[in-house]
């Protein structure tokens, strides 16, 4: 029997946070999650989705005035074919980036979950199933609006939980005031912790340059997305001066882009979000061209790393196979992701982790 697809389905989600949280660019109550799923004519259904704080209903709509209709009674077997025909389409004119790059996500991922639950296995298999386990870094403790009080306390906690890899915010009005508090959470927290600073694109040029040898003192990790992020000329002067990594790539959404990045020696730690970039198809081809190039490939979480975990399990490279871990929304996945002492076990249960419980749109569809 010939596979089609016979239904496209979207709705959107809004999730409360545990707490409020802001860094130098947003302060956010809820999480926002448009999802798709595509029913085949083999009884499966697919499900992609994405996870952002505004203009998720941009994504929905342009799955269903657009890609929708573009795919239906396709044979979902045909992902890459699928694929190119979607970017190649009208779409091309508007958006090879954004919107349009989102939208193709949220379909990519569920043509992916339908193939891996059509084999019986776990995505993560599907793909090479490279690792089993793998090391997380937890960045859910250290937000701008929290006090310095509150940020030693949210980061310790973290801590205790077994989590040996965490992440705080920087980039507010005076750079000054970000050091003390980077310098209370290490005091706090000791030496045998990694510790991690992201901007949010917050700084020009010279306040990096000015600041990244004060965070060198502190035995930073790496400095997460210092500059504006399609500046490629500046993160490339940063990296030649630097003497910590730069980390970069939840706001670069193609493969060309990316490819320009590396080219220039303008990133070290490629962050290349699945739901930014044009879904699995085109994640896979960012990935393994930056492992060639000798750089980590440690996504951001977007997708609140259910997707991830399979994609870095199937082809992460050998050190480190590690993903960002988020804990929100974990409320409306079917089976949310394995997390203990800071370690990830991906699931053994077929498809990509991305169903939604059967009670998701009851309690958290937005009208």
């Amino acid at each position: 029997m010939t596979l089609k697809i016979d239904r496209v389905d979207t709705y959107i989600l809004k999730v409360p946070l545990p707490k409020p949280v802001a860094d130098s660019i947003y302060y956010r109550t809820h999480w926002h999650v448009p999802v798709v799923e595509i029913h085949t004519s083999d009884g499966l259904v697919g499900t992609g989705y994405s996870g952002l704080w505004a203009g998720e209903e941009l994504l929905n709509m342009t799955i269903d005035r657009y890609i929708g209709p573009m795919i239906m009674g396709r044979d979902p077997s045909e992902i890459h074919k699928i694929w190119r025909d979607v970017y190649w389409s009208p779409l091309h004119w508007v958006g090879r980036a954004g919107i349009a790059h989102m939208a193709m996500s949220m379909v990519d991922v569920a043509l992916w979950d339908l193939a891996a639950q059509r084999a019986e296995l776990p995505l993560w298999r599907l793909l090479g199933g490279r690792h089993s386990t793998l090391l997380t870094y937890n960045t859910d403790g250290g937000w701008l609006n929290f006090t310095t009080e509150e940020l030693l306390e949210d980061i310790q906690g973290i801590i205790s939980r077994g989590w040996k890899r965490v992440k705080m915010k920087v980039g507010g009005p005076d750079p000054r005031v970000d050091i003390a508090r980077v310098k209370a959470v290490r005091e706090a927290i000791g030496d045998d912790i990694t510790l991690k600073v992201d901007v949010n694109q917050r700084w020009d040029r010279i306040t990096a340059q000015l600041t990244i040898p004060k965070l060198a003192e502190l035995d930073i990790a790496w400095v997460e997305e210092p500059l504006h992020p399609d500046d490629v000329i500046g993160h490339a002067a940063l990296v030649a001066k630097s003497s910590i990594p730069i980390a970069l790539g939840e706001n670069i959404y193609n493969a060309e882009h990316f490819a320009t990045f590396l080219a220039m020696n303008a990133v070290d730690i490629v962050q290349v979000d699945v739901t930014r970039v044009a879904g699995i198809t085109e994640w896979l081809r960012i990935a393994h061209n930056a492992q060639e190039q000798s750089r980590w490939v440690v996504p951001h979480a977007g997708d609140m790393c259910q997707v991830h975990q399979h994609l870095v399990g199937g082809m992460g490279g050998d050190f480190p196979a590690m993903i960002e871990y988020l804990p929100w929304a974990r409320e409306i996945f079917e089976d949310p992701m394995t997390v203990k002492d800071g370690i990830c076990t991906l699931p053994e249960i077929p498809g990509a982790s991305s169903k939604m419980r059967a009670d998701a749109r009851e309690r958290f569809e937005a009208e």
